[in-house]
């Protein structure tokens, strides 16, 4: 049964170090918490780890200078594991071919930024129309306030010539302050719901996991049972974060907020155990707010 604290430092003392989400967590797209960054700050001086594992489509020096522009201390974490370099590395590894077509002009220049992968298997990216493209590289939609609708007919042409998506973001949506956005996530679910292959490297899926693991190796070797993910996505942060064998703290005031009754900084008890059971998903345990 999912324990409802008020305190990161309740359960803090149970791990080693955090798998922590940014948006909706440590920040709201504009500017970062004061409490989430605070609790994070208290962690690392006690001896903890903290890997920050974020769905960005960015690669992580670049999600580390934007956060810094929100305000998030740099002593508030140790690492940063972005779904947009797991992405990167397998298009560099050639698993939607060498000629791409890219969606999402706005980190358009981050994401297509060479990488030295020290291998043979690497291949040479070349960013195309969708008419010569072999398969197809999502960050985004262009427009985060449009429909994702509005790619139906690039994705029945691409689908009928059977090109992949890879998809860098796997969130749906995301809250930039008081305003709701679509994320790549939500145009490869398009692509999949038309009969098109969509390839994720974000949470919940394993490869960002991978990544998160080795960044947290290179700070030292911890266990699992040691490893607490934090994160407001029911069906990223915390059902990746339970299908890697993980503990898992969610956080209630994020994207689900409206869920659990009017006052997002005390949820209703009997109504989050309720939608907990209709997710058929039982984190460890569960918080209003990163504090």
């Amino acid at each position: 049964m999912t324990r409802l604290i008020q305190t990161l430092s309740e359960i803090s003392t149970d791990y080693d170090a955090l798998f922590v989400d940014l948006w909706g967590c440590v920040h709201n797209g504009i500017k970062a918490f004061p409490d989430a960054c605070a609790a994070l700050q208290t962690y690392r001086a006690g001896g903890g780890k903290v890997v920050l594992v974020t769905n960005s489509p960015r690669p992580w020096r670049s999600v580390a200078q934007q956060i810094k522009e929100f305000g998030v201390p740099d002593d508030a974490y140790d690492a940063i594991a972005t779904s947009g370099d797991s992405a990167r590395l397998a298009m560099y590894l050639g698993v939607v071919g060498e000629k791409v077509h890219h969606i999402g002009d706005k980190f358009k220049d981050d994401f297509m930024q060479p990488m030295d992968l020290a291998t043979d298997e690497a291949v040479q990216i070349t960013e195309v129309p969708l008419e010569e493209a072999e398969g197809i590289v999502c960050s985004g939609p262009e427009d985060p306030l449009a429909d994702p609708e509005v790619y139906r007919p690039q994705f029945l042409y691409a689908k009928q010539k059977g090109l992949k998506l890879l998809c860098a973001n796997p969130d749906i949506v995301v809250d930039r302050g008081e305003v709701r956005e679509w994320c790549a996530g939500a145009l490869a679910a398009l692509y999949t719901e038309m009969g098109g292959e969509s390839l994720y490297f974000g949470k919940p899926h394993p490869p960002i996991y991978d990544l998160a693991r080795r960044r947290l190796a290179q700070l030292g070797q911890i266990d699992d049972n040691r490893i607490l993910c934090i994160g407001d996505g029911i069906g990223t942060d915390v059902m990746g974060g339970i299908g890697e064998g993980l503990d898992v703290l969610f956080i209630t005031g994020g994207l689900a907020a409206k869920e659990f009754g009017p006052d997002p900084v005390n949820p209703d008890p009997e109504r989050l155990k309720l939608w907990l059971s209709e997710q058929n998903l039982s984190p460890t345990a569960a918080i209003s707010f990163l504090r």
